[in-house]
């Protein structure tokens, strides 16, 4: 994860416009406290550990295909980036529970867009997180 996402030991608003902190933490209501204090990295550690297993429990909450580690890593890494809820609704969710995995590969590539608009950082995301799952050297893309 840390790949992808920036150490902000102060919050700001990621590209979609969320209030964040840390490793790409989304404040939550119940957390405000994060906007009057810089973190420490300890702290943004323990977020960072925290969002990785609430992002796991989605992941087999709503996928019932058999997953080697790979493709629960690029999974993990794309449900933290685009959320519970996009996951949840996407094809790429409807294509693992078909069991038509290099299918739920392609689908990766489609999620590139923040507010309409084509991200080159995602862009590069997407690319490494199929080639991952499909276990494929990153360091070739």
């Amino acid at each position: 994860m840390k790949q992808f996402e920036s150490l902000q030991l102060t919050p700001y608003y990621c590209q979609a416009g969320l209030k964040t902190i840390g490793y790409g933490h989304v404040i939550k209501p119940h957390e405000m406290s994060y906007l009057d204090n810089k973190i420490t990295l300890e702290d943004a550690e323990k977020l960072l550990n925290a969002d990785i297993a609430e992002v796991n429990c989605v992941l087999y909450k709503y996928c019932h295909s058999s997953l080697n580690i790979n493709q629960q890593v690029a999974l993990i890494s794309f449900i933290f980036n685009c959320g519970s809820t996009a996951f949840k609704n996407s094809t790429l969710l409807k294509k693992l529970n078909q069991n038509k995995h290099l299918e739920a590969a392609d689908e990766f590539l489609k999620w590139i867009h923040v507010k309409g608009k084509k991200l080159k950082g995602l862009v590069k995301r997407r690319q490494i997180e199929r080639a991952i799952f499909l276990g494929r050297n990153t360091t070739e893309n």
